[in-house]
């Protein structure tokens, strides 16, 4: 069975506003860096004040081209003006881009032309570029403009943007403009497979690698997001990452103190992993397990998230790995992290969990280590990717032997078989998890539940009671119910006062009738003791060789003496006993209809009959006054068809009056099959706490039997 592996991302979503692809502003400080500009820029006036400032700023734009300090402060402004607007207002991205913006600042993504005549000091270098970087990567954001920001030329500005440290200088202004650039190649190439190729073809790989080691932690986050866009299933792209030295590098950032960082740098490896068995291989190989295990620990929830994703990843073939990531540690902390409140947390944590168990040592591992437990509650969750991921993880626990105990101990049957599942693939894998469970019922694992079963508080004893009853084999009952007593623990939750202890009563003693041999509803009738003799439908009623009639209602009824003395016992006792009747030539037979007893009649002389509904009850007393246990299981298969809620009381006082052994048991199996519906009716909990020595003794005689031939099977 496969696991679905839960679908990485390309990046982190900007907190501000929903649909932003990734996160521009780098908390307060930046925000101060980058924001010069009043209040009433962006927030005064009507639309038509708007329009005139877009239109004003990217006019300043498309003039103010030059060193001259006057226009280096005006289109710095500018691009601050347009890109406040784009941040503040997703409605204004469109007015931007349709205000001509885009061509306005792709000019400035690259440093004017230095001429005679201009300061030998450049005024604002390197912040007008930061500042049409980051004003493009906001309008990036919306997917319509990815493609026309690159087709104006925007790549090869922003990649030679990313070298701008290369003379060496490292003040605060150029890595802001190295950020800004890397910021935006990453919303560019967001979800968007012909811009990243287009990136690695412009040359973008090598800069941002080279990032990865640069001192500002900014600028090493920046290149680490834009790598891990790039790479996101593009395999041209990773694999010129992985020849660009970038692994041992990332590798170092996972055990950065800097969450940000480690964040950054376990989503790229993530991503290069993934689909890529090889880069799999060079990740491991670089020393990348340890420092991800690490992760699980990490203060911060996304690196835990993405660390667990790619342990799931790295043990999703490899046996070894597998192995080695339980030995080095990682079990307990994803065991703590399916405690979480966090919902992605969880569910990351429960699929590295569900690969690890595929491996026979790790599934004894992580039960011993308390993984049960919480998997086991993960179940209830209303998150179908979660309940999933849980489901399949205890898929693979309940594979060895030694777990299964466990699984009982602490209430799994009962989980697995109550829970709510969304999915048809949770379903079907709960179905094969009880499956393998019940495969273990058997040798040391049943000596063990017997154990339990004896010597544990009275809670666990009923689990194992009840978890037996659902999942052990039909020639382990009687040893289990009838001689380890584990019927009378379902018996006592039957007749306990709690509502939930009583319906998992029933179903596990409708499941454990249901699996018995014995169980048919009707039995056969037992063989008669004499040869039955059948003189056939044209005797029935018959004048010809008569030899005696009865008189039912005033009319004659002729029959035949040799036929009803071989039928029953009531009639060899009538005519070969000391009776009146003996030798009598008219027998009148009061207190019966003659519907009734011509139905009788007709089974004595064929050995069948067709019983309706409504004399069924009839002719069951002339049957059991008669002593004709055939006519009388025929009549209790018919009454037992009419069983309802309703009149399920009536019928087991039938049963009783008529010593209706058949048709008892009947309403003893509807008893427990209808008995979350009959404990809400009034009065029927008195009905069934009256059954209850009734359904021992019923069970004592099934199992007994079932076993019994099971045994003559063999033989």
């Amino acid at each position: 069975m496969e696991q679905q592996q839960p679908e990485r991302r390309e990046g982190r979503s900007f907190p501000e506003r929903k649909g932003q692809k990734r996160k521009l502003e780098e908390g307060a400080a930046a925000a101060a860096e980058d924001r010069e500009i009043s209040a009433s820029t962006t927030t005064d006036g009507g639309g038509d004040a708007i329009l005139n400032e877009i239109a004003a700023q990217v006019s300043v734009l498309n003039s103010a081209f030059s060193w001259q300090e006057s226009d280096r402060a005006a289109a710095k402004r500018a691009t601050q003006v347009l890109a406040e607007l784009a941040k503040n207002a997703e409605d204004l991205v469109n007015v931007i881009v349709d205000g001509g913006a885009v061509p306005a600042l792709m000019t400035h993504l690259q440093a004017p032309p230095y001429i005679d005549g201009d300061l030998a000091q450049k005024p604002f270098e390197h912040e007008v570029e930061k500042g049409s970087a980051f004003a493009l990567g906001l309008l990036a954001i919306k997917p319509e403009y990815q493609k026309l920001i690159v087709d104006k030329g925007a790549l090869p500005h922003l990649v030679n943007l990313l070298k701008r440290s290369k003379d060496g200088s490292t003040s605060r202004a150029v890595n802001s403009v190295i950020r800004r650039a890397a910021d935006a190649i990453t919303n560019l190439a967001h979800e968007n497979s012909s811009i990243k190729t287009r990136v690695r073809l412009e040359g973008g790989i090598p800069p941002l690698v080279d990032l990865l080691e640069f001192s500002d932690s900014k600028v090493q986050r920046a290149a680490a997001g834009a790598l891990r866009t790039l790479a996101f299933k593009n395999d041209d792209n990773k694999n010129q990452i992985v020849d660009c030295s970038a692994l041992p590098t990332l590798i170092l950032m996972l055990g950065s103190e800097d969450a940000a960082i480690h964040y950054e740098a376990v989503g790229v490896i993530g991503n290069l992993v993934h689909s890529s068995p090889n880069i799999k291989k060079e990740v491991l190989s670089a020393g990348a397990l340890q420092p991800v295990i690490g992760l699980l620990s990490s203060c911060c929830p996304e690196s835990q998230r993405e660390a667990a994703l790619l342990l799931g990843q790295f043990a999703s073939t490899d046996s070894d790995c597998k192995v080695h990531i339980v030995q080095r540690g990682a079990v307990r902390p994803l065991i703590e992290m399916l405690q979480s409140p966090d919902v992605q947390l969880k569910e990351m944590s429960a699929f590295a969990l569900g690969r690890l168990a595929q491996d026979s040592h790790n599934q004894a591992g992580i039960a011993h280590s308390g993984g049960l437990g919480p998997l086991l509650k993960l179940l209830d969750s209303r998150n179908g990717s979660l309940q999933h991921n849980a489901a399949f993880a205890l898929y693979g626990l309940a594979d060895n032997e030694d777990n299964v105990s466990d699984f009982i101990r602490v209430g799994g049957i009962q989980k697995l078989q109550d829970g709510e599942f969304i999915v048809q693939a949770t379903k079907d894998c709960v179905s094969k998890t009880l499956k393998r469970l019940e495969e273990k019922i058997h040798g040391r694992v049943l000596r063990h539940l017997l154990y339990l079963m004896r010597i544990s508080e009275k809670s666990i004893q009923r689990r194992v009671a009840l978890a037996l009853a659902h999942l052990c084999s039909p020639e382990d009952q009687r040893t289990i119910f009838i001689d380890e007593n584990g019927l009378e623990l379902l018996l006592g939750l039957l007749g306990s006062t709690n509502t939930k202890q009583q319906l998992d009563g029933a179903a596990a003693l409708y499941k454990l009738a249901n699996k018995s041999m014995a169980l048919s509803p009707v039995e056969a009738a037992p063989p008669s003791p004499t040869q039955r003799v059948y003189l056939g439908e044209q005797y029935v009623n018959s004048a010809t060789l008569s030899d005696v009639t009865f008189l039912v209602e005033g009319r004659r009824f002729y029959a035949h003496r040799i036929c009803l003395l071989a039928s029953s016992d009531a009639f060899r006792a009538m005519f070969d006993g000391g009776y009146r009747e003996k030798d009598a030539r008219d027998i009148e037979i009061p207190n019966i209809k003659w519907e009734v007893f011509e139905l009788m009649m007709r089974f004595i002389y064929t050995g069948s009959v067709d019983i309706t509904i409504e004399i069924s009850q009839d002719l069951l007393r002339a049957a059991d006054q008669y002593l004709l246990e055939g006519l009388k299981r025929l009549c209790e298969y018919t009454i037992a068809q009419d069983i309802t809620l309703e009149n399920i009381g009536g019928m087991y006082d039938l049963s009783e009056a008529f010593h209706a052994m058949s048709l008892r048991q009947a309403c003893i199996l509807f008893i427990l099959e209808h008995f979350d519906k009959l404990s809400t009716m009034h009065g029927q909990n008195q009905l069934v706490q009256r059954t209850i020595p009734e359904i021992r003794e019923y069970f004592c005689r099934a199992l007994t039997k079932s076993t019994t031939n099971l045994q003559g099977l063999r033989l």
